[in-house]
């Protein structure tokens, strides 16, 4: 489907509630009200997947602190075709007298400056945490909590006026409740005068169901929590305001803000001028006067009233998902949060008896797809939870623990982003209160999957009888690992051999294991090498990245230390990553850097003149203009000078605001206008620099072949950095058919996960280059003819002697290895030893092994259709090889039994 008529199609769809972090639930004054809130029953399945069955299978188990476990599970389904989900579960033992659960604000206590949930728990001193409520974002968004928030006994942020937004709530005698809040007050003046209160540290939004604009004549408190410029931005409304310090009106901003900062011990009251709220303050809260103020929180359920100190914490959520041990129904549209799609989730929930509270995140990271809602409510029931509440998700979804022996914290596993946190609005951190104990244990600290030749550091930890880190100082550790997998020196493990085995530790009477991998060559599927250039000139230096991909699915980067490297064509030496190019041959045209790792290889081909400026934007004569999809989407393009880092030189920018817009969005600069850059030959790949905004958009480049066919290519999934960077888009499996044109650079933000991405930006684009891929020598063209049972063969209609005939054997037509790679101009390598002929040509590096069916082609493991054979001392291989793994075009004539190669 063509992006545009993508966007088209999901235009079309309901989509007028503006974007909140994890949800779509609120809109500002200035924006469309609410759709009424469908009571949406738990996703039933199709009866095309009914037959698919899930089983929640658990693979590791590790404590915490006392009374705090870590568990983490597999939903594996029966279908394996399907994506196994990873669940992760903090399980807090509400009886253990030494754990607490507390809310977290972002930095500072703030409720409008988030910070990720790995800051939260070390600025708290929490053990563990995961990130809490939805919140609004955007650049007239403050990015406060949706819904309620109170930290140890105080109210932070109030309930907001929607339907069915659930909380999480623990009593002060750590009683779990899970229910919806209202917020009840009202401030007195000295005169009797009293007015009702709306909310404390709110961000505009539209109430539900009454649809009316959240500022408009209400009065609200501010507090030193609320740290944005404005009290709020887009209310559509002129403050009226009275400072109120130890209960006296210190000072009054009638139609402005007040601008003393706020004291720990007073608020701002914010009113409506002209209205009988901001009346209110200007009648009756003359500076100097005394006023009171006064609210408490009321479940809309059962209509108990509660105080704020009748609460350790509270912290709000979306939809509820689970009530009485079932799936509920969702009490809000589950739309905004992605509901029907494979995302990352966290909820929090607690057992029947109230005496277990559970955290529980659903990852989405690499072969982890993530959970729909509907999925995600089968996970809690089969984990026994009774009820609980989604709270914010996507790229918002963060688990944090603290492994143990360790004084801090890390991620329990892997966010959308990988290792990159998202600043979120506030969290559910878990605490301990533990006394000092007694050294009870020691543990394992270090890596646990190695490839050979790493070099791992490892180090004692111990903890007490409470599972609390103790200093492990004065305790002497003796290493050893299992399985012959390495040595250990002064904690220095280094992997010599593939396997698995147990890494163990002692000290004194203690000691400790722990499952140690290292990773064989057996294990690989695809070898990539990445390198920066491929430049065949002496003194160049390239960096190159290798990443495995193994046959169980996971990505592992391999350290340059434990691969070898051979070099063709040239000499080189390698070190830290980094291969920097000696001596090139006289005859070299085409050079091959080859990386082997356990028997496993890949390699790239490097050429002189092979990378060509294709574009720097310094003498660019040419227009450049803006599009855009949706028509609501702004933005500029054109070349500038003056970018940071690029002060006196030209860029490409892109400016663009999807702040208007819906549905999926897109932000074009196209160089040249609709003609486009033309591209002269058939570049392998494009290298730019490119300055991120860090907004988490995507970055795409658009191309167009010679038959008028689009290609669309990415620079970025994700923009998650600032500042210039060099990358590179791989055009050789792209499917562009040459001379081509670019003739798009542009930012995309999809529909989905919109609320994680920043809705304005700039990005630019500089120093465009063109990579050629190393040609094969002339050898490359010959046209080779051969018969079955002849020893003698035709390259150019030029007669060569064979060493061995082609055959026909058990069906398969084999054809001498080194006969045909001679001819295709490519070189040939034997080892006997191994039993492995390795071909290079053609940009490729082909290895076969006699009597196996395995061969490698260019890092990547496939299947040969028949094994390659030894005759007379000669390799013969399969003639699908010489096809399929050389690409080449193979003919075969049935009468004359005769086989042509071109």
């Amino acid at each position: 489907m063509s992006e545009s008529k993508f966007n088209i199609l999901r235009a079309a769809r309901v989509v007028c509630i503006p974007m909140l972090a994890g949800t779509l639930v609120v809109a500002s004054f200035a924006g469309t009200g609410l759709a009424p809130f469908a009571q949406l029953q738990p996703g039933v399945a199709s009866a095309a997947t009914a037959a698919v069955t899930y089983k929640l299978v658990k693979s590791a188990e590790a404590i915490v602190t006392s009374g705090v476990k870590q568990i983490n599970y597999s939903w594996v389904p029966s279908d394996t075709k399907k994506s196994t989900v990873l669940v992760h579960v903090m399980q807090i033992d509400l009886t253990n007298p030494y754990v607490q659960m507390n809310a977290m604000s972002g930095k500072a206590g703030s409720v409008t400056t988030g910070q990720s949930v790995g800051a939260m728990t070390k600025a708290t001193g929490a053990v563990a945490g995961v990130n809490g409520d939805v919140f609004q974002t955007g650049t007239t968004s403050e990015g406060a909590p949706l819904g309620a928030e109170l930290v140890s006994g105080q109210l932070i942020v109030a309930p907001t006026q929607l339907q069915g937004m659930y909380a999480f709530a623990l009593t002060k005698d750590k009683t779990p409740i899970i229910d919806q809040f209202a917020f009840s007050g009202s401030v007195q003046a000295a005169n009797g005068a009293q007015f009702k209160l709306s909310g404390l540290n709110n961000s505009s939004y539209t109430t539900y169901p009454d649809k009316t604009a959240s500022h408009v004549n209400a009065l609200y408190i501010y507090t030193s929590a609320w740290t944005a410029a404005n009290r709020p931005s887009n209310s559509g409304t002129t403050p009226m305001e009275a400072l109120v310090v130890d209960g006296t009106v210190t000072e009054i901003g009638d139609g402005v803000q007040i601008l003393t900062p706020i004291p720990a011990n007073g608020y701002i009251l914010r009113g409506h001028k002209g209205k009988d709220s901001g009346n209110f303050i200007l009648n009756n809260l003359p500076v100097g006067a005394k006023v009171t103020s006064a609210y408490n929180l009321v479940s809309q359920t059962s209509g108990k009233t509660y105080s704020e100190s009748d609460f350790q914490m509270i912290v709000s959520g979306h939809t509820l998902l689970m009530d009485g041990g079932k799936a509920s129904a969702f009490s809000r549209d589950v739309s905004g949060v992605s509901g029907s799609s494979n995302t990352a989730r966290t909820a929090v929930g607690y057992a029947k008896d109230g005496k277990t509270a559970y955290l529980v995140t659903v990852e989405k990271y690499g072969t982890s797809n993530g959970a729909t809602l509907a999925d995600f409510q089968k996970i809690l029931t089969s984990l026994g939870v009774w009820k609980a509440v989604n709270l914010d998700g996507g790229g918002s979804t963060t688990m944090i623990t603290r492994p143990l022996g360790e004084t801090a914290t890390t991620l329990a596993h892997s966010t959308t982003y990988g290792t990159t946190q998202r600043a979120v609005a506030d969290g559910i951190g878990v605490f301990t209160i533990a006394p000092a104990g007694e050294t009870k244990g020691i543990t394992v600290s270090g890596a646990k999957t190695l490839f050979i030749g790493q070099q791992a550091t490892y180090s004692l930890k111990a903890y007490d009888t409470y599972y609390n880190p103790v200093d492990p100082g004065g305790l002497t550790a003796s290493w050893s690992v299992s399985g012959g997998l390495g040595s250990f020196a002064s904690g220095v493990l280094t992997a010599s051999k593939a396997g698995t085995g147990e890494l163990t530790v002692k000290s004194g009477a203690a000691s400790d294991k722990a499952s140690i991998e290292v990773i064989g060559g057996s294990q690989i599927n695809q070898l990539k090498a990445s390198p920066n250039t491929t430049v065949l000139q002496q003194g160049a230096k390239i960096t190159v990245k290798l990443t495995a991909t193994l046959a169980d699915g996971r990505t592992l980067e391999v350290p340059a230390d434990s691969v070898k490297w051979e070099f063709k064509g040239f000499t080189a030496a390698a070190s830290g990553g980094v291969i920097t190019i000696g001596a090139v041959g006289a005859e070299t045209k085409t050079g091959y850097a080859i990386a082997r790792y356990d028997g496993f290889s890949t390699a790239f081909a490097l050429s002189a003149g092979a990378e060509k400026s294709f574009e720097t934007f310094e003498n660019a004569a040419y227009p450049v203009t803006f599009d855009q999809l949706p028509a609501e989407t702004t933005g500029t393009a054109a070349i500038v000078t003056g970018l940071p880092g690029r002060e006196t030189s030209k860029a490409l920018q892109l400016t663009y605001d999807f702040t208007a817009g819906t549905g999926d969005r897109f932000a074009y600069a196209l160089p040249n206008g609709s003609a486009g850059l033309a591209i002269t030959g058939s570049p392998s790949a494009l290298t730019l620099d490119v300055y991120g905004d860090g907004s988490n958009n995507w970055l795409r480049a658009e191309f167009k072949d010679k038959d008028g066919k689009l290609a669309r290519l990415d620079i970025a999934k994700v923009t998650d950095w600032i500042g210039w960077k060099q990358i590179r888009v791989d055009l050789s499996g792209s499917g562009i058919t040459y001379p081509a044109t670019l003739t798009r650079l542009y930012v995309v933000d999809l529909a989905e996960g919109q609320d994680e991405r920043a809705t304005t930006g700039a990005v630019a684009f500089d120093n465009l280059s063109l990579q050629y891929p190393s040609a094969v020598d002339d050898g490359a063209q010959s046209n080779i003819v051969l018969q079955l049972g002849q020893k003698s063969a035709t390259v150019d209609g030029k007669n060569v002697a064979l060493d061995i005939a082609p055959l026909l054997l058990n069906g398969t037509t084999y054809l001498p290895l080194r006969f045909v790679s001679d001819a295709l101009g490519a070189d040939i390598g034997w080892d006997q030893a191994a039993q492995k002929a390795t071909v290079t040509g053609g940009g490729k590096l082909v290895e076969l092994w006699v009597g196996k069916p395995d061969l490698l082609n260019t890092g990547v493991r496939a299947t040969a259709a028949a094994t390659p054979i030894l005759r007379s001392g000669r390799v013969l291989v399969p003639v699908r090889v010489v096809s399929t793994e050389l690409g080449r075009k193979v003919g075969w004539d049935q009468k004359t039994k005769t086989i042509t190669i071109r």
